[in-house]
């Protein structure tokens, strides 16, 4: 005797592998996927954003600055969110404290 259609169809879906729940396979990929994105991205944009924000809070006068634009000066006064930089023998500037992307150290100063 033959089978009907429907009872092979029946017995097709139920020897299947059930599917995987909404988070199931996605989320084996898309976490690792996460982690590994915030290592190579996130963690170091944030390691160089405290690095900037504690050289801001650690100039002070005479430090040897170079700006966000490329200028070389000398603070020579310090207000609450600015700097006043001396860029030549009779010309100062004002500079926002974030404006200032490196200090230059005493080796770097003697070396030169």
């Amino acid at each position: 005797m033959i089978a009907p259609l429907s009872h092979f169809l029946a017995q097709a879906t139920a020897d299947a592998a059930p599917a995987p729940g909404p988070f199931g396979g996605q989320m084996m990929f898309m976490l690792p996927l996460f982690v590994m994105m915030w290592f190579l991205f996130i963690r170091p944009q944030r390691k160089r954003q405290k690095e900037a924000e504690a050289l801001v809070k650690a100039l002070k006068v005479g430090d040897e600055v170079v700006t966000i634009g490329g200028i070389h000066g000398v603070i020579t006064s310090l207000k609450e969110k600015t700097v006043v930089v001396r860029i030549a023998d009779t010309v100062k500037v004002e500079f926002d404290r974030s404006a200032i992307a490196n200090v230059a150290k005493k080796e770097e100063l003697a070396a030169s």
